[in-house]
């Protein structure tokens, strides 16, 4: 049986699992020791490693024949250090990994106006955090080619699903841009994504990016107004875009001022991936029905 290892073992790993586990035997890296149990019970060989820490990593040299690169850059710094010490171990194995999937984000464009784009787009960050998921994708790439290892990226925007709605967010009054100074924004499911993921696996191309959104075209206060309206919520107060540069924290403005429009493609012709949820307001409704159904 062919062995997978998942590097990053959140939401998008767990999903992912349930579709590999039964065809591939499924190793996955947790930070927390206290999560073994549950891993082990949803069908994977859980290993304790971090990725701050390399001489934590040397276990997974040489074990897998594809992995899956979940796990999210620090928090700090110009460089993705977690992203290198991955490589670093995997180079001191005896065999190297045939294929290696990385989910990115679609942040890595920077702001484009709210032009529609595809993969073609130059890469242009605009926030450190985007920096870092650029300085991966290059890390990768580059070892990818220097090593023959298959190396597919994708670039995933604002993810959602049933518990993964900004409720909260709509309950706080939180405001958004007023229709004038609104972004195009970008979605994709969990499940989706997972999706993808397993897709990747199957048929991504060596040193290939994909932008795995759905076919929704709308723009960021539309999506609120949608799940207010779904959830029988107000909907979030408008700021003009002045207002908002002066009354938001740097951090809450960053993801309200790039607009992008994101083709996906890619992702429908060369990863044959079917979206189920092929746009927010069925995957709204679906976790309306879910709450309903309680």
């Amino acid at each position: 049986m062919q062995k997978i290892l998942i590097v990053g073992s959140g939401d998008i790993a767990r999903r992912t699992l349930s579709r590999l586990v039964r065809r591939y035997r499924v190793y996955a890296v947790l930070r927390d020791p206290g999560r073994m149990a549950e891993w082990r019970a949803l069908g994977a060989c859980p290993l304790r490693a971090d990725l701050d820490d390399r001489a934590s990593l040397q276990r997974i040299a040489g074990l897998a024949d594809y992995l899956l690169h979940l796990a999210p850059p620090p928090n700090e710094g110009a460089h993705d250090t977690r992203t290198r010490h991955l490589l670093a171990a995997l180079d001191k194995g005896k065999s190297l990994p045939r294929r290696l999937i990385y989910v990115s984000t679609t942040g890595v464009y920077g702001d484009c106006g709210g032009q529609p784009i595809d993969e073609t787009r130059r890469l242009h960050p605009e926030s450190s955090r985007a920096a870092r998921r650029v300085d991966a994708e290059r890390c990768l790439r580059r070892w990818g080619r220097q090593n023959g290892v298959a190396v597919s990226i994708l670039r995933a925007p604002g993810i959602y699903a049933a518990d993964r709605l900004p409720l909260e967010r709509l309950a706080r009054g939180l405001p958004a841009l007023a229709a004038a100074d609104d972004v195009y924004t970008n979605h994709i499911h969990a499940d989706d994504l997972a999706a993808a993921c397993v897709a990747a696996l199957r048929h991504g191309r060596a040193n290939r990016a994909y932008n795995v959104v759905d076919d929704s075209d709308l723009k960021m206060a539309d999506y609120f107004d949608r799940v207010a309206a779904a959830f029988a919520l107000s909907p979030p107060p408008r700021l003009s875009r002045d207002e908002a540069v002066r009354q938001l924290s740097p951090m809450q403005w960053s993801f309200m001022r790039e607009s992008r429009r994101i083709g996906n493609r890619r992702i429908k012709q060369e990863l044959k991936l079917r979206l189920a949820y092929p746009t927010v307001d069925v995957g709204i409704a679906e976790a309306l029905a879910r709450r309903n159904a309680c």
